[in-house]
């Protein structure tokens, strides 16, 4: 029971770093696909992109 009590007070810390760990890898990627140029990637692939993740970032600050 101590172990289940342990595990629920950590899972917010592990949604934050999982989370950290995917928004560097989406700044990365989005940061080496804009040197490549517009023919490689459109404006509307980075507004895209930058919707989802904003979304992504206000569930998990609601959700509690």
């Amino acid at each position: 029971m101590a172990a289940d009590a342990l595990l629920s007070m950590l899972l917010p810390f592990w949604q934050l770093a999982i989370g950290a760990v995917v928004l560097a890898a989406v700044i990365v990627a989005g940061w080496r696909l804009s040197q490549r140029g517009p023919s490689r990637m459109s404006r509307a692939l980075v507004v895209t992109g930058a919707a989802i993740v904003a979304l992504t970032v206000l569930g998990v600050l609601l959700q509690g």
